[in-house]
Formats: structure tokens, sequence, C-alpha cells
């Protein structure tokens, strides 16, 4: 039998642990490092196809005109494609005012640009900068409104002030300041109201009684309801031009698979009641794995939540999840149309024809 003298064998041990915590500590630092809050990868599955998965960053500086392959991109018989302007970054929303000026906002940027006709010839302008992101614009009687992260702004008299045009003047500023869905989209409402989200802070999760909802605003900043309630986040708005009533696109949840929850068109027919589904409810038939559970009568699907037990809810379950950046309608869909008393869907197949 060998003996080791006791001083050696704490050595010995000594060097097998540390060599065991080197080689453990990269992976665990690696698993501990959390993500900031709002990342689009929180949720991600830990497997190595969805790690490959990630959001596409935008590009860092404006594409140059003549790089821009307007000739390989197709339009219906009829219509043709050409460059309108160039040199705009991160171009959001459009606006057309009453002069024929394009006001144009951004998600990611600090700008508002306005675009004119002058001799001919299209001038791109710095109308608005140092905003933090403004990309909910809209016009009315001449006065431009800006939603930015946590403050709704206006310009008066915008159009004719385009050289020398004043600071946004700031008309409600009591907005949550969450960077995860926190960037607003703005449109005014028959009622000569703002119309506008406060989106969901995370991908899933119990929103606070701020959040996942929206509200409109009289025109001087004052008068806050709720309008709906249960939605995620909002891409586009708009209003029917004969119910006048609002429908906008909402994104689903992330990371639930690769083709499911799909993304939602929606319509608002009960202002105040209105509840959407979430988190309990996706794409208009889909219980939440998490909060969902148990929440939800199975016989009803998803036309009940506990917020709600008589929500109406028109979806498109959309074959591409582009078609629901804007309201425009998809090439192929399904039309789910549920509430407490009846459910009913039909597909249907859209053509530019």
């Amino acid at each position: 039998m060998l003996h080791c003298p006791a001083h050696r064998r704490s050595a010995l041990l000594a060097g097998i642990l540390a060599t065991l915590l080197a080689s453990a500590w990269p992976a665990a630092a690696q698993q501990q490092t959390p993500l900031p809050p709002g990342s689009p990868l929180l949720g991600r599955p830990d497997t190595e196809a969805a790690k490959k998965l990630a959001p596409v960053a935008p590009p860092p500086l404006p594409t140059a005109a003549d790089q821009i392959p307007t000739a390989k991109l197709k339009a219906p018989a009829g219509f043709h494609i050409e460059l309108y302007a160039s040199g705009v970054d991160n171009a959001r929303t459009l606006r057309l005012g009453d002069k024929g000026t394009v006001f144009v906002s951004s998600r990611t940027k600090d700008k508002i640009h306005a675009i004119v006709d002058k001799n001919g010839k299209r001038e791109v302008k710095v109308l608005a900068s140092g905003l933090y992101r403004p990309n909910g614009i809209v016009l009315h009687n001449g006065t431009l409104y800006i939603a930015e992260l946590s403050q709704i702004s206006k310009i008066d008299n915008v159009e004719a002030n385009l050289d020398n045009s004043p600071k946004p003047t700031v008309i409600f500023s009591d907005l949550p300041k969450d960077e995860a869905h926190g960037w607003k989209f703005l449109t005014i409402g028959p009622d000569n109201k703002l119309y506008f989200q406060v989106g969901a802070p995370c991908n899933i999760c119990m929103p606070s009684d701020r959040h996942g909802k929206i509200y409109r605003l009289n025109l001087d900043g004052s008068g806050l309801e709720v309008v709906a309630s249960g939605i995620r986040q909002i891409v586009g708005m708009d209003w029917h031009p004969t119910s006048k009533q609002l429908y906008f696109t909402e994104n689903s949840r992330d990371w639930l698979s690769e083709d499911v929850p799909q993304d939602k068109l929606n319509r608002v027919t009960q202002p105040g009641k209105d509840n959407f589904g979430y988190p309990y409810c996706h794409q208009g038939n889909l219980p939440d794995p998490e909060f969902g559970w148990g929440r939800i009568p199975p016989l009803w699907g998803c036309a009940s939540t506990p917020a709600a037990p008589s929500r109406p809810l028109i979806a498109i379950r959309s074959s591409s999840r582009v078609t629901a950046h804007g309201i425009a309608p998809p090439r192929q869909a399904a039309i789910w149309s549920s509430s407490s008393s009846s459910r009913m869907a039909a597909s249907t197949r859209w053509s530019p024809s």
C-alpha cells in the first residue's frame, strides 16, 4: 500500500478542484449573463436550431440611390416601381401633407424627415431631430403629431415652416419607457382624437395595467382613455371609411414554434371594452401554454378570456409574417371570427388580380 503525505494529498485535491472550476467557468458565465430587458432573444429555446435565429439588424446607413435594385422588384400589371427619394435613414411611417409634403418617421433614429418637390427635384429635409424613437406620426388640420417612446408632441402649421421648423411641443409625457414594444403607432380617429398603443414590455408575460392597451387622447393631450386591452404590439392602425371602426395589425408572441402563433388583423367593435386575448390567447384560437392553461374553457377556444367573457375578434392568419407589418391583405389567409355565441372559420385567397 502506498502512502501519500497529507500535504501532498491536499495539494493534489486543490489542483483537481481548480482544473474543474476553470473548465466549467466559461459555460457557467455564459449561462449566467442576463439578456437586457426587452431583448427579442428572451424566451428563445435552448436548441441548436433556435440559436441560429435572431433579428436582422437594419443597415447602419441609407442605401445609395444607384444601389437600390428597383428593376428587380415586381409589381402587378398596370403598376410600376420607381425610386421616390433616398437618403432617409430607417424610414418607418409615411404621411402626406395638404401641400404635397411627405413626412417620414423613424423607429430607431432620432429624426423626422420631410420630402418636398423643389424646382422639379425632390429634396429631403430634416424637420426635427433629437427625438427618441419617433415612430408614430399623423397630420391633422396642418399640425404634425409625433409619438415617441414615452411622450407625444406636435408641430403646428408644419408645412409653413419646413425650412425653420420649431421644436416639437410636448402635449403628453406620462407614458411607460420600456424599450420592448415601446415604439408607438399614431392615428387620428373620426372623433378627432389621437389613438396610439402601449405594447407589452416583453415577448410573453402578464403586462401591467398600463401595458398591452390602445389609448386615445384629446388633441391637447387631455382626457386619456383606454380603447382596447389584451394586445401585444401593434404595427399599423386604420379606420374603416363607412363603419368608422378601428382595424389594427398585431404581432403575436415569439419562440412558441416556427409556424405559430400567426399575427392578426383585429377590429375594435366595443371601444373601452374589447380585449384581444394577450397573454392568454394567440391568433384567435391558440391558448398560450403558460398563461392560457386552466383559464380558457376548452369548448370555447379563445373566444373567452378571464378579462373579457364575450370578446369579439376578427383575425387574419397570414402565410407570411411580413404581411402583418401594415394593413394589407395577405396572399393566403384564414379569417377567424369568434365570440361567446358563435364561432366560424373560412378560408380565403387573395391575389392582386
